[in-house]
């Protein structure tokens, strides 16, 4: 009997999950199913660029997993019951009209990731902009190119998402009065070299920074920050973090307080080992002990792991143990330049820079290859596959849990 193995989300670590799997196990043992509500694999680092009006290329997940086994469900997933292990989906697209669906799985990996977070500030949810969702940076293409010259446009966050917002819409919109909003400094994370370049290209963009400004309140036309500053907005673009896909939460699986899975260093659910949790949906501990980062340098590593686990476990083999560290952080400061920050294993900036046109050739780099390693989900792999060692009267998982 085939080994059912469900794969929530097709993010960069759904989708990198689900192909690794179908790489390392025979198909006449698994049966591999992807769900996900929308038919494309979206490219989230690029958002920003969607938003600020540049089209992105279409990558159909049925064209991506074309031949590797891997069936991909149109669904949005409604809720899971890690107990009776049963996911119940309702269809997308041109089947919206179907019954709900419930899919049985032996082995489940979460990887619903994360969507916009307002935080609770009034007026976030109702007047500000987001880009974590296709169509949150399709909506703000929408109201970017609607506004005339000169119209004030305000993107609150000094992250990494927010750097990256605020450049590319005032390197494709020159004429709009841009400017960004940061709780701490800008760059407040980087070493002084990469503070001193990021200051220096968005003021290089005519980019108003305003640092320390932890906005309270988001009306339609300003927002307002904790210390009484006023700040003119026709356009807010929220970016001061994200929040996990709220299903898990409800769910008898060990969670965070914020609604991530609990999970051990293989990626397994501390209190179901059916399940797997990757990317930005899970906690898992880094080099140092920190927690990991949301972030595709993170998830993708996870993703591996689970897949490589999951196979190992299944054919009876020892489990791998993938490092997860970090190497660098990469920022897109428009079209024309960037930054790369060296860390040290557990993120940390160190003194070491890369700059202008070769930090933006270089995070395009990283970008195109994260992509292909999703568009190609079954290559760069070794060849060899793994049978399932036993085969289930209840679940094979359920059978190694203590594995």
């Amino acid at each position: 009997m085939e080994h059912r193995i469900v794969v929530l989300g097709a993010g960069y670590t759904g989708a990198v999950a689900a192909g690794r799997l179908a790489r390392r196990l025979h198909r006449e043992d698994v049966r591999i199913t992807l769900v996900n509500p929308e038919p494309d694999f979206v490219e989230r680092v690029r958002l920003h660029q969607l938003a600020a009006g540049q089209e992105l290329r279409p990558r159909p997940l049925d064209a991506m997993f074309a031949g590797t086994g891997v069936a991909v469900k149109l669904a949005k997933v409604t809720a899971v019951d890690v107990d009776r292990r049963t996911v119940s989906v309702s269809a997308t697209g041109a089947a919206d009209a179907a019954e709900p669906e419930e899919l049985e799985y032996d082995t489940l990996v979460y990887a619903l990731g994360s969507g916009r977070h307002d935080g609770g500030v009034p007026g976030a949810a109702e007047h500000a902009h987001e880009v974590s969702s296709r169509p949150g940076a399709l909506r703000l293409r929408d109201r970017l190119a609607a506004l005339g010259p000169g119209r004030p446009v305000v993107v609150v966050g000094g992250g990494l998402t927010g750097l990256e917002a605020a450049t590319e819409i005032a390197e494709a919109r020159p004429d709009l009065d841009v400017s960004l909003a940061a709780g701490g400094g800008l760059g407040d994370w980087l070493s002084e070299k990469g503070r001193a370049h990021v200051r220096r290209t968005v003021d290089g963009l005519g980019v108003t920074v305003h640092e320390h400004a932890v906005v309270d309140a988001v009306e339609a036309d300003r927002v307002t920050t904790a210390d009484g500053r006023t700040v003119p907005a026709d356009v807010t673009v929220w970016t001061t973090g994200f929040a996990v896909h709220p299903i898990a939460l409800a769910t008898a699986l060990e969670v965070t307080d914020g609604g991530r899975i609990v999970v051990d260093a293989t990626m397994r659910s501390v209190s179901h080992p059916d399940v797997y949790a990757v990317g930005d949906a899970a906690t898992a501990t880094g080099p140092g002990g920190k927690p990991l980062r949301m972030s595709c340098a993170s998830g993708v590593p996870m993703a591996w792991q689970a897949a490589d686990a999951i196979a190992a476990r299944l054919a009876g083999t020892k489990v791998p143990r993938v490092p997860i560290r970090y190497f660098q952080q990469c920022i897109s400061l428009g079209r024309k330049g960037g930054l790369i920050q060296f860390v040290t294993a557990d993120d940390r900036a160190v003194d070491r820079v890369l700059t202008g046109r070769a930090a933006g050739f270089y995070k395009e780099l990283i970008c195109k290859g994260a992509t292909w390693g999703v568009a190609h989900p079954t290559a760069g792999l070794p060849t060899r596959r793994r049978r399932v060692a036993q085969q289930r009267a209840g679940s094979p998982a359920r059978a190694r849990a203590a594995a």
